[in-house]
């Protein structure tokens, strides 16, 4: 019973969260885009900063051993991001025989926060099926609650995955599956968590943290640098506005959250 429990509130909260951000996304908000994009970066960034971050710092865990895994998080991304684009230029030249095009798309790269995101998003996830399940073996209903809040607190940021990979491909579908599959490792972390939920308390604040730098490094490395261009005053402020939105609707779910 209480196995089953954490299966349908880790798949819940993992793949549902998904499915409720696409909707959002290609459905009602798809005409907009530069403004989804805006969101999506406060929303990436609220998610590490205000809620990631914090939780991390709260634990037992030393502040230097956190940090240095916030740089480790950051410069891995990097790395990540800098194979991808190596690997799609190789691919490019040898395909059409041309040096690789870095403007194919303007102010971005083909595909660059892809594997940052996808890589990020399953730490993250990971460690909230741990939470949902810790949250499950101590009581029913509090399990109830962390799947919802962790429902709730995805979904702005689940934005901001599917429009980085959408950036990188005209596939949605192909971007819905991905980070469906990234959602689906919340029910990996809730059964892990169920068998070893003793164990793996000590290395939840490190989860933490590598996906907070995950989700820090794509919004200011991805997709902060296409919303810096000239624009007039009134985009301009369109464009603070949905940041600061971004950042407003995930601290207030996050407090929800917490307030439960």
């Amino acid at each position: 019973m209480l196995l089953a429990a954490i299966l349908i509130g880790t798949l819940l909260a993992g793949i549902g969260s998904v499915w409720l951000a696409a909707l959002l996304s290609f459905g009602l908000l798809a005409r907009y885009t530069q403004h989804m994009l805006s969101l999506s970066a406060g929303a990436l960034l609220a998610t590490a900063f205000m809620h990631l971050l914090p939780e991390a710092f709260e634990s037992q865990a030393g502040a230097q051993d956190l940090f240095m895994a916030l740089l480790a998080g950051l410069v891995f991304f990097f790395l990540l991001d800098k194979a991808e684009l190596w690997h799609h230029g190789h691919e490019h030249h040898h395909g059409h025989g041309a040096h690789p095009e870095p403007h194919a798309h303007p102010g971005h790269g083909p595909v660059a926060g892809t594997w940052a995101v996808l890589t990020g998003d399953s730490v993250h996830c990971f460690g909230d099926g741990v939470l949902i399940a810790s949250a499950f073996i101590a009581d029913l209903r509090l399990g109830a609650i962390a799947a919802l809040a962790v429902l709730a607190h995805e979904v702005p940021h689940h934005m901001g995955d599917l429009m980085v990979l959408r950036q990188g491909s005209s596939n949605r579908q192909a971007a819905l599956l991905k980070v469906s599959l990234a959602g689906s490792v919340t029910a990996l972390g809730g059964l892990v968590g169920y068998w070893l939920v003793d164990q793996l308390q000590d290395y939840l604040p490190y989860f933490l943290v590598v996906a907070s730098s995950s989700f820090a490094y794509v919004a200011l490395a991805d997709l902060i640098p296409q919303l810096q261009k000239h624009l007039s005053a009134r985009q301009t402020a369109a464009q603070i506005t949905w940041l600061l939105a971004g950042i407003g609707l995930v601290t207030l779910v996050s407090g929800l959250a917490h307030a439960h």
